[in-house]
């Protein structure tokens, strides 16, 4: 779905690429950010008759694991960024798996608690569909699963914003514009429904860029990140950089930066807008009719 989010405006390049009015001007929204953000997150604390709401529910970040230790203190730094957002909710990490804690101990340690299950991956796939939902029945919490991050314009903020950090210029002349391409670099499953959200974030990231945007897989589906720079090089795109569509940094982010021919983009890592992003599906699994399961996804 498209979600309206006042800070995704505010991403948007500004005439000329540069602010109205300098640092000033910026240091000032930061803080008007920061109180809206503190304002918003005690009202969310009392309900519409006045009466004090108790606890919310725990927000459960699911990541999948990684042998690089890079990707853990990527996503700590993220967690850090959701508690600076929501100090008033409680904020646990579960692995699926290679890292501790695993999700599975991570739901035992809130006994019966209410919980919800934010997907730290960015497609349908068999984790999102089986391994998350199976250890969130197992256990004696009670849970709800939310969407996987993507598709979603806020990873496709994120997605430019790591692009701009690589070198890749927000206003450039039309010809390079007609030279230019990205591949979408994705670690890949075997699920079609994960395809089919891999190729939506691709065609959002090319009408943000104004350029062809292929999506491409470091492993399970084609084409690989390689191909995909060939096809682009065959079309007259000799200056494709790579869009790292990874969470954080690890074995396959890395090998496909090494495919790149011109620039390759950091993950998405602990921008922001990814914060937010965990946020709202967050809420929006909150917000779910009670009617609905508990043990539920979310919808998109």
């Amino acid at each position: 779905m498209t979600a309206s989010n006042p800070l995704h405006d505010e991403s948007q390049p500004r005439p000329g690429g540069q602010p109205l009015r300098g640092g000033h001007l910026d240091s000032t929204a930061q803080l008007m950010n920061r109180i809206t953000s503190q304002l918003g997150s005690q009202l969310s604390l009392v309900s519409l008759d006045g009466k004090r709401r108790g606890t919310p529910p725990a927000l459960v970040l699911v990541g999948h694991g990684s042998r690089d230790p890079r990707a853990l203190s990527t996503i700590r730094a993220l967690i850090e960024k959701v508690r600076e957002l929501r100090p008033e909710v409680p904020v646990h990490l579960g692995h699926i798996e290679l890292n501790e804690p695993l999700l599975p101990d991570t739901l035992a340690s809130l006994g019966t608690g209410e919980a919800v299950l934010v997907p730290l991956l960015l497609s349908r796939g068999y984790h999102v569909k089986q391994d998350i939902p199976e250890a969130a029945a197992a256990s004696a919490a009670r849970t709800r699963v939310a969407a996987p991050l993507g598709p979603h314009p806020l990873l496709v903020e994120t997605l430019y914003a790591r692009l701009v950090e690589a070198g890749w210029r927000s206003r450039t002349s039309e010809a390079a514009r007609r030279s230019s391409g990205v591949v979408l670099a994705a670690a890949g499953s075997r699920d079609p429904d994960a395809a089919v959200d891999t190729r939506r974030t691709a065609r959002l990231l090319a009408e943000r860029l104004g350029v062809p945007v292929v999506p491409a897989y470091a492993s399970a589906a084609a084409p690989t990140v390689p191909n995909a720079v060939r096809a682009l090089a065959a079309r007259g795109r000799d200056r494709v950089a790579i869009a790292s569509y990874f969470t954080a940094p690890g074995r396959f982010a890395t090998e496909c930066a090494e495919a790149a021919p011109w620039i390759a983009a950091a993950p998405l890592g602990a921008h922001p807008a990814m914060a937010r992003l965990v946020l709202h599906r967050y809420d929006q699994t909150v917000a779910a009719p009670a009617s609905a399961p508990e043990r539920r996804l979310a919808s998109a």
